[in-house]
């Protein structure tokens, strides 16, 4: 096998012979360069492995080389020595495409383990259909998640609940280095407040009434993996404290331990709340947010996925029973519905109607769609059973009200129910509404 080639870029000496010693030990073949010009002569001239560039070189610095290895060399991964303590510019680093970043002075250990995953890069094509949808936000979240995987930056991934935020997060992980490691996932918002330090960090034999005996935490366990925190808005701000320290430098401390331990975890969070806007309220530590929103990934809503809606449909309706199939009236019924559930609640009510189904066939009646009128002070009274040859009605009146209530804005009367544009003229026409 062939031996895999680094190039480590640094205009100290001490620090390129420590570098190549190190990877040398790894069986990883080195070559130096002392300036950016030296390095790009050397990028364009062989094929590397791995880079390792410090920030600060004599004719510019690492962020441009960071830049210029994404234009012209974008296979091949980059880390990014810092000083210690300065996370803006690691976190620009990680922006800009690096694949991590080491602070001095090193730490051989976390050195190693950044080097070993960096080898372990991968494209993620093969993971890319678990993502299902021919629209062209499900393209460009696909396009994201490839590029992202590919990094060891910490990824924010936002949108409203429902639509499929963990299984971003997971295909984050399957698709790069750390997939044969651990994947955490952890519900922020349902351990209690008095128990989160011992669930996130673990905590010593006799540290407190009730610990019998040692504990790994959550953030331990997930070492050489990939660590999810969903609705991360809801960690309280002592925690908030707690957890950027451990980002930062990458150590954590049980409960009742002297000394604090490594950790090689990547973060991934993810929430259903408007986190810049807690900042501003004081209710989300700002340097947090930062940290862990250096690459923001939004999750479309169903309502904007509306050419995936029948694709969906008939992938879930294979996982459940083959067999079933949907009628012509529950397709026409499935364009027509906002969707306020996301995917989550198509699951959930494919999977009921499913249930209930006994002909072999699924009519817009089993679909048990919530009436699409969010107007307020609407006079309808929807309480009939026979959902399915009452749901045009529900809906032609909803919209009638939203166009009269905006002046026959369509964007605002979309807006006001809850739809795209594209959506409500869809239904206009559909409906026949003059």
């Amino acid at each position: 096998m062939t031996q895999p080639l680094a190039l480590v870029i640094d205009d100290e000496p001490d620090i390129c012979e420590l570098l190549t010693l190190t990877l040398g030990r790894m069986d990883i073949l080195t070559e130096t360069a002392g300036d950016v010009a030296s390095a790009k002569r050397l990028l364009n001239s062989k094929a590397f492995d791995l880079c390792l560039t410090d920030m600060r070189l004599p004719d510019g610095d690492g962020l441009e080389l960071v830049e210029w290895i994404q234009l012209h060399a974008a296979s091949v991964p980059v880390a990014v020595i810092t000083a210690h303590g300065n996370v803006e510019t690691a976190v620009q680093a990680l922006k800009l495409g690096a694949f991590d970043f080491i602070s001095k002075p090193l730490d051989l250990n976390n050195l190693r383990n950044i080097v070993a995953n960096a080898l372990k890069v991968e494209k993620a094509g093969e993971q890319r259909s678990r993502l299902q949808g021919k629209s062209k936000s499900m393209q460009e979240l696909r396009d994201i998640v490839d590029k992202v995987a590919r990094s060891q930056a910490p990824v924010h991934i936002s949108g409203e609940s429902g639509t499929g935020k963990e299984l971003v997060a997971r295909l984050i992980h399957d698709s790069g280095p750390r997939k044969d490691g651990p994947f955490v996932p952890v519900n922020c918002g349902a351990i209690p407040a008095e128990l989160m330090e011992s669930e996130f960090f673990g905590h010593r034999k006799g540290s407190f009434t009730g610990a019998v005996s040692d504990k790994v935490g959550l953030v331990q366990s997930a070492d050489g993996g990939t660590l999810f925190l969903d609705e991360i808005a809801d960690l309280p701000l002592s925690m908030q404290v707690k957890l950027l320290r451990v980002i930062q430098e990458k150590t954590v401390r049980p409960v009742g331990a002297a000394k604090e331990e490594s950790t090689d975890a990547r973060i991934l969070s993810a929430t259903h709340k408007k986190l810049g806007q807690m900042v501003a309220a004081g209710e989300f530590r700002e340097d947090l947010f930062y940290r862990i929103n250096v690459i923001e990934l939004p999750v479309p809503a169903l309502r904007d996925r509306d050419d995936d809606v029948l694709e969906l449909a008939e992938h879930i309706l294979r996982k459940l029973s083959p067999s079933i199939v949907l009628d012509d009236s529950a397709r026409q019924a499935l364009l027509s519905y906002s969707f306020p559930g996301n995917v989550r609640e198509l699951e959930n009510m494919l999977e009921r109607a499913v249930t209930l189904c006994t002909s072999g066939t699924i009519f817009a009646g089993d679909l048990n769609l919530r009436a699409a009128a969010p107007v307020e002070d609407s006079p309808l009274n929807f309480t009939s059973t026979d959902l399915g040859n009452q749901v045009e009605d529900v809906q032609r009146q909803a919209i009638v009200e939203a166009l009269e209530k905006t002046r026959y804005n369509k964007t605002a009367a979309a807006k006001l129910l809850g739809l795209s544009f594209r959506q409500l003229r869809y239904r206009i026409k559909k409906l026949g509404i003059e």
